[in-house]
């Protein structure tokens, strides 16, 4: 009920800015078409399959991270795609997920880097909460979007790991080349973002069953024909 009076009064908003700014002045992030077809959206209902690929996914990205360095020789960092699978997992799974998922992903690069075990749970757990509290306003079917959201997380996640660090009495290393790295991140991070939504979303497709839309027709019902008809 609360969740259905939140959509009402962001839908309200939203054709108050239309009214008041014009149209055109609203950004194509925010629409109320984009509310309706998100709450009749087939990617909401996800089967355990699901969760366990995704999860898997984070496994493998954080290997490959770690494993292979030819990204990091030519471009002096790493690159970082927990942050736009978390975007994907924001997006399309329940609360219960995001946080699950913040947890293992967090916990998969702890283990692999020189960072303090769980460290990188809770800013990867706040980006998502922050994306899945608007995102029945966002367009996720659109590149434009995905990019500006994975740069985002991609720049933001690191950002709130280093922001823990120094909190905890920790010293990493930080100055002008902190930027450059940060840059390229996010840089990274926002061009893998459509990709990762075309791949996750075909694997959705062929692990749920297809949404069928509602129709009015029933093939049972009967006609009644008038007197001149028969």
């Amino acid at each position: 009920m609360y969740g259905w009076y939140c959509n009402e009064r962001i839908c309200y908003m939203v054709e108050w800015l239309h009214g008041c700014i014009g149209a055109d002045a609203v950004p194509c992030l925010f629409t109320h078409a984009t509310m309706q077809r998100f709450n009749h959206s087939p990617g909401r209902t996800m089967n355990p399959i699901n969760h366990i690929l995704l999860i898997l996914a984070a496994f493998l990205t954080v290997y490959l991270q770690a494993s292979f360095d030819l990204f990091r020789n030519l471009f002096g960092t790493q690159f970082d795609l927990l942050p736009a699978l978390m975007v994907y997992a924001s997006l399309t799974h329940s609360i219960l997920f995001i946080g699950l998922f913040a947890l293992c992903g967090g916990l998969f690069y702890d283990s692999l880097s020189a960072n303090p075990l769980g460290i990188s749970v809770l800013p990867l757990f706040l980006a998502g909460m922050f994306i899945y509290f608007f995102r029945a306003l966002l367009l996720r079917e659109r590149i434009y979007p995905q990019f500006i959201l994975g740069t985002t997380a991609s720049a933001v996640v690191p950002l709130l790991t280093l922001l823990s660090l120094f909190t905890l009495n920790y010293h990493p290393l930080f100055g002008l080349g902190t930027l450059y790295q940060l840059l390229v991140m996010a840089a990274v991070g926002g061009a893998m973002t459509p990709l990762i939504f075309r791949i996750l979303d075909k694997v959705n497709r062929n692990f749920n069953y297809a949404h069928l839309p509602e129709s009015s027709y029933r093939p049972d019902r009967e006609i009644k024909r008038g007197k001149g008809l028969r």
